[in-house]
């Protein structure tokens, strides 16, 4: 059976890709992966505030007097409030990844604001990532942001990464967009060599006790992935560049639903914290099983079979879905 597919240019030997998580923090954790069938590993992100808290830090230590205080650094989280490793650990993590497994390695740079961080793509390269991945993770809470302002934010992050590097760059962002399917045409046209979708965006809390707005980290279900699936289905027959799923992916029947929707690779975290790597060869083992049952011999002959342009009623993904749902609803099931 054949489970080869390409992403972002790459070859790979299934569509199974660990995504972006602390997972890859450990190089036990990343050699586990890779055993139990992993074909590529998207590290955890570099954010954008670490790697300006860090060059305001160095700046102040080269440039000001030996009594002054850096009161500019104060709005910045403690470097300890990263869980992750800082700037120049990543670049460290991302060669000693290189060194000890055979997959791809796609660096993962989080951010929002076009400016220096950026230039941490060039070192991501040249630390020897494959692939990198851009997660612009923006909340846009100011009325006066347009939509147009907001996209062109995400496609000018974009050019300026792609100017900087020779490696395949994607996208991963969010659903919220007033039309997404024309936000993923334009991501494409100003270079994206893929997309991943979705980011999901953690909601914040309200502790009751301390009156404090709090962070809260829920993991994904299974349920959250019918929202990748519905645009990956819709936008495979209008994008040329590769797609890969993410949020909500926990079985080998989600990695195959995903697939049929017309996704490169199914990216995963969540189930990964839950069960561990091994998780992966089961879900490996249960793809190929179902492929043999259907007759398919490939995953390519399997990638796109139930997009928009493949199924009988392409408006089932879209507004023909809602009222067939609500039009049959019948509330006694419930009782």
């Amino acid at each position: 059976m054949n489970l080869e597919t390409t992403y972002l240019g790459l070859k790979l030997k299934n569509p199974l890709v660990p995504s972006a998580s602390p997972l890859s923090n450990d190089l036990d954790a990343v050699k586990k992966m890779e055993e139990a069938g992993a074909s590529a590993i998207v590290m955890y992100s570099l954010f954008e505030e670490q790697i300006s808290m860090e060059n305001r830090a160095l700046d102040h230590f080269i440039n000001s007097p030996s009594d002054s205080f850096a009161e500019a650094l104060s709005y910045f989280p403690e470097p300890e409030d990263y869980h992750n490793l800082h700037a120049e650990e990543y670049l460290d993590q991302i060669q000693e990844l290189k060194k000890s497994v055979d997959i791809p390695i796609i660096a993962s740079l989080n951010g929002v604001s076009e400016g220096g961080w950026m230039s941490y793509a060039i070192n991501m390269q040249e630390a020897g990532a494959d692939a990198l991945e851009l997660n612009i993770y923006y909340i846009a809470g100011d009325p006066s942001m347009t939509a147009s302002d907001v996209e062109d934010m995400y496609v000018n992050d974009l050019i300026a990464v792609k100017k900087s590097v020779d490696i395949p760059v994607s996208v991963k962002l969010g659903p919220y967009f007033s039309s997404f399917g024309n936000m993923a045409v334009k991501l494409e046209k100003a270079g994206a060599d893929g997309l991943v979708l979705f980011n999901r965006f953690y909601q914040p809390d309200i502790d009751l006790d301390t009156l404090e707005v709090e962070p809260s980290l829920d993991l994904s279900s299974s349920f959250e992935k019918r929202l990748p699936l519905r645009w990956i289905a819709m936008l495979r027959p209008h994008l040329n560049c590769s797609i890969a799923a993410t949020t909500g992916i926990h079985t080998a029947k989600d990695v195959i639903k995903m697939t049929l929707a017309g996704a490169d690779v199914s990216m995963m975290a969540s189930i990964l914290i839950f069960h561990g790597p091994d998780i992966l060869s089961k879900i490996e083992k249960e793809i190929i099983e179902w492929m043999e049952e259907k007759e398919y011999t490939s995953l390519e002959e399997m990638k796109g079979a139930m997009s928009s342009a493949s199924v009988a009623d392409p408006s089932s993904f879209e507004r023909a879905n809602y009222i067939k749902i609500l039009q049959g609803f019948d509330l006694k099931q419930f009782r």
